[in-house]
Formats: structure tokens, sequence, C-alpha cells
């Protein structure tokens, strides 16, 4: 006999609906826990490390990068990569003729594999997402790609309250959420980020923007599925 099976026989039929009840409140409750613990600063060494410089080169290919060219293929006017790293996503979106293409990152070092691929200097920037020094309005889109989940829980209002500020017409993010729809909170599988559901994501947009659709990506792992959020500012 199983040692739950062992304490149902002994304990009487209500004691046994009061234990199980307020097992099943104690699980709930650390799982809420969880999906709240947020971390007390980001994880920013690995924006310094070749071995995420190279990963950044192949990471979307298939999915993601496919995906943002047909946001942007009847775009036009100035357009920001958030966290662009390498530059390989400005790259191929400058395919298109109309768009005026920027990016911005907190890693010098990233910044600098962008330039050598030939990215102008003038459309490049060393800054923290959460304060990239643009005017106000000065981008008619903007987006990020698998950038948003890494931040802090507050890092992410600050980042979408800058996104808000420097766009004009529309941005695009792509972020993982947990399959299963489960908040699972903070996790480092292997770098650091929220894996979390839909549900926890949606209103952090749709306190700031006047839109938000949420459209499914290609992109997939064995913790996470790709998801859109597509905000008009």
């Amino acid at each position: 006999m199983t040692s739950r099976g062992l304490a149902q026989d002994v304990c009487p039929p209500i004691a046994w609906r009061l234990l199980t009840r307020m097992v099943r409140l104690v699980r709930q409750a650390r799982r809420r826990r969880r999906a709240t613990d947020s971390p007390g600063a980001q994880d920013l060494a690995v924006y310094w490390n070749p071995a995420m410089a190279a990963a950044l080169e192949t990471w979307g290919e298939g999915n993601t990068w496919n995906e943002i060219q047909y946001f942007l293929c009847l775009c036009s006017g100035r357009v920001l990569d958030i966290a662009c790293g390498t530059g390989k996503v400005i790259g191929i979106n400058a395919r298109f003729p109309s768009l005026e293409l920027y990016g911005c990152d907190i890693s010098d070092f990233l910044i600098g594999k962008a330039l050598e691929r030939g990215i102008e200097p003038a459309r490049l920037r060393v800054c923290d997402a959460t304060d990239t020094g643009y005017e106000s309005k000065f981008f008619d889109y903007s987006y990020s790609i698998g950038s948003l989940e890494h931040f802090t829980e507050e890092g992410i209002g600050k980042f979408l309250e800058e996104c808000r500020r420097t766009t004009r017409v529309a941005s695009f993010h792509n972020i993982p959420v947990s399959r299963g729809a489960r908040d699972h909170g903070w996790i480092t599988p292997n770098q650091s980020y929220f894996n979390n559901s839909v549900g926890w994501w949606l209103p952090k947009f749709q306190r700031l923007f006047r839109r938000v659709e949420v459209l499914d990506s290609s992109w997939n792992d064995e913790l996470s599925v790709g998801k859109w959020f597509v905000c008009m500012h």
C-alpha cells in the first residue's frame, strides 16, 4: 500500500478532505509565488560572449526571420531593431528599400559585429532598451525578437514604455511563452528568461498600447512556443 493510501485509511473522511484541500492550496500558492518571482537584475554577461554572437547568426532561420519580413514588407519609414545583436536581422530586412533601418543593443561587443557586417555607424547605437535616448516618435515601426523575456519584470514595463515613446505606428515583439499555458516564472535552463503564459504577458502590452493582437510564431523548443505581440500605437 502506498503512503497516500495508508494515510487515507487512518484519517477520518472529513479530516482527509481537509488535508487534501490544504495540500492543494499550498501547491497553488507555490505556483503563484513562482510565477511572480523576478530576478533583481538581468544576466548581461552573456551578451559579451563570442559563443552568443555566433548563435545569433543562425537563431531565427526558417521561423522568426521569415515572419518579421511578413510584417515589414508593406511598411515604409524608419524602423528600429531593439536589442539588434549582431545586426543579422537588419541585414535581412535591408532587402526592402522603403525601410530606413536602425538597431540598438546594450552590448558594444555585439554592435561591433553589426558594424563589421557593414551597417552604417549612424544607424547603430549602444544603449539600454529601457532608455534608448532616441527622440519621441522618431521611428514609424520597431520590433524585438527573443529579447523582452530576458528582462526583469520591472525592465519589461520600462522596455515597452520606451517602445511606445519612440515608435509612432506599430511594434512587433516575438516572445517565447510556456507550453500548456502555465506560468513557470523566471527559469535558467541555459540563458535565463521568463517562461510564462500569454495571459501573464498580455496585460503588460494592453496597459500601454491602443490595440494588441497575439499571433502564432513557427519558432518553438521543448519548453516554449513562439508568439508575436503586435502592438498598434
